[in-house]
């Protein structure tokens, strides 16, 4: 936690979507295709322009199209529990989705969580196939978790991979989902939860309340 407590502020919480909320994209797409080298994502490949050319790349080689892509995406659900602890931590907190997806992609699990507020980027599609990606701003869950603290808000941050940690570490709390034990090595200073009542019972304990 890099921030002091603030004491009554309100609180935001800035959560990432996938591997947080949601499976993957990428790799259920990679499962639905069989294409294996769709597998990679931010826990196995750090550099976000690297990750992203190589899947588009990958799209290519298979002749897979946007609509493809999408059509995968409408079979995929939450997590069990997702949208009951989404509902929880609304009970005390606004909450904002801040994911390194894409909204083409992510508005049908969106709108199966109940519709939170979504940051992320946009894509590029040319004759129905992903052809580059737009970025909403450079580092963009760090500068947004930075604005809310300008805004008067004590910040919930909590992901689950190394393209989280720097939201995490400037958040007031933040907490690590899951993570690949190779992230919790690397940042032994963030707490960890490996299910929604460990993360609920962090969160409470941090901000000082009771779980209710």
């Amino acid at each position: 936690m890099a921030a002091s407590l603030a004491s009554g502020r309100p609180w935001l919480a800035a959560l990432d979507l996938e591997g947080v909320l949601v499976p993957e994209i990428w790799i259920s797409v990679a499962e639905q295709t069989g294409i294996d080298d769709l597998r990679l994502t931010t826990r196995d490949m750090a550099d976000y322009d690297q990750l992203m050319h190589h899947r588009f790349a990958q799209l290519k080689r298979h002749g897979l199209k946007f609509k493809d892509i999408t059509d995968i995406i409408e079979t995929m659900s939450p997590y069990p529990g997702a949208v009951d602890f989404l509902n929880w931590l609304r009970r005390h907190h606004q909450v904002v989705i801040l994911s390194d997806t894409f909204a083409e992609l992510a508005m049908p699990l969106i709108h199966k969580l109940g519709d939170p507020a979504l940051f992320c980027h946009n894509l590029v599609v040319a004759d129905g196939c992903l052809a580059d990606y737009q970025l909403r701003l450079p580092d963009q869950k760090r500068a947004s978790v930075k604005a809310f603290a300008r805004l008067g808000f004590n910040t919930l941050a909590m992901g689950d991979s190394y393209n989280d940690t720097a939201m995490l570490e400037t958040a007031t709390v933040g907490v690590l989902f899951c993570p690949p034990q190779r992230v919790v090595d690397d940042f032994p200073g963030l707490p960890v939860a490996q299910d929604y009542a460990e993360a609920q019972a962090i969160i409470a304990s941090c901000e000082g309340r009771p779980l209710d």
